[in-house]
C-alpha cells in the first residue's frame, strides 16, 4: 500500500486545504463541460436560468437526437456536487428527460454559459470547531403550470458550511402559500432528523434544538400552534411532525426574509 499524500483531486472534485478550511470545487469538470458544448468562446450568462422562463409549456420542436441532451444532463447533475446554485435549475431541465425539445436544449445551453463566468467556484467548509447545524427552506406556489404542485427547497449548514441541499417538487398540490412552506419545513425536518442521528453516531452531540428558518410567518406559526383547526385539518399528519418536533425540542422556527 502506497500513501499518496494529502488528496487534492478525486473523482473530478478539486480540494485545496488552507489554514481556514477546505474548498471544494470541479473547475476542470466545469471547463470539460463548457468544451464539450462548444461554449469556449461564449460569453458567460449572468443567471444560471431567465426570470419568467416557461419551460413546461414552450412550443418547441422534439430533439432528433436527445443523446447529447442526457449527456448534459448527467455532466450538470454531477457538478451539484459542489454547486448548490444550480440545484434548482437543473431540477427543472430534468423533468424533460424523456422528449426534450430544443427549446430545454437552449436552457442547458445558457447554464453551461453560466458556469463559463464561474468555472472554479464552490463551497468552502470551514474549520471552525463549532459544528452547530442550521437549517434553511423554502418554498415557491403553485409554480408548475401542468400540475400546479410547489417545489421544496433546502440548504442545511454544519458550522456554517454547507453540507447538503436539495430542491423537489411537492407530491400533493397546496391550498396556500403557507401549506407549501409548511410541507417545505417538513421535508427540511426529515433531513435533520438524519443528520443530528449521523452526527450523534460520530460523538457530535446537537445538545440544542436545530434552528430551522423560513420566510413565511404563517407557515411558521401553523408550526408552533399546538391546535388543529381550519386551516390546517386538510394537511396531511406527516407534515404535522413539524409541530411534534417544535413542541419536543429537536428544532426551534426562526422567520428570515426572503431576500436574505
Amino acid at each position: 500500500m502506497k500513501d499518496l499524500g494529502k488528496l487534492k483531486y478525486f473523482l473530478g472534485i478539486e480540494i485545496s486545504r488552507g489554514p481556514d478550511g477546505i474548498f471544494l470545487s470541479q473547475r476542470k469538470y466545469a471547463l470539460d463541460t463548457i468544451a464539450e458544448t462548444g461554449n469556449l468562446g461564449s460569453r458567460p450568462a449572468a443567471t444560471p436560468l431567465e426570470q419568467d422562463h416557461k419551460l413546461a409549456t414552450v412550443e418547441s420542436p422534439l430533439l432528433d437526437d436527445p443523446k447529447p441532451f442526457w449527456r448534459l444532463m448527467g455532466r450538470l447533475i454531477y457538478l451539484l456536487n459542489t454547486r448548490p446554485e444550480l440545484c434548482y435549475s437543473v431540477h427543472l431541465l430534468s423533468q424533460f428527460m424523456t422528449q426534450p425539445k430544443v427549446a430545454h436544449w437552449e436552457v442547458a445551453l445558457r447554464l453551461v454559459r453560466y458556469l463559463k463566468g464561474s468555472p472554479g467556484q464552490g463551497i468552502f467548509l470551514s474549520s471552525d470547531p463549532d459544528l452547530t447545524l442550521t437549517v434553511y427552506c423554502d418554498a415557491d406556489y403553485n409554480s408548475c403550470p401542468l400540475t400546479r404542485r410547489s417545489l421544496s427547497a433546502f440548504v442545511v449548514l454544519l458550522g456554517g458550511s454547507p453540507v447538503a441541499w436539495k430542491t423537489k417538487k411537492q407530491d400533493t398540490v397546496s391550498h396556500s402559500s403557507a401549506e407549501a412552506e409548511y410541507r417545505s419545513m417538513a421535508v427540511a425536518l426529515r433531513e435533520i432528523k438524519w443528520f443530528r442521528r449521523v452526527l450523534a453516531g460520530l460523538g457530535v452531540d446537537q445538545t440544542q434544538p436545530t434552528r430551522l428558518f423560513c420566510d413565511n410567518k404563517a407557515a411558521i406559526h401553523i408550526a408552533s400552534n399546538p391546535v388543529f383547526h381550519e386551516r390546517t385539518k386538510h394537511v396531511e399528519s406527516d407534515c404535522h411532525a413539524v409541530r411534534d418536533a417544535v413542541e419536543e425540542g429537536v428544532i426551534v422556527t426562526d422567520h428570515v426574509r426572503s431576500e436574505e
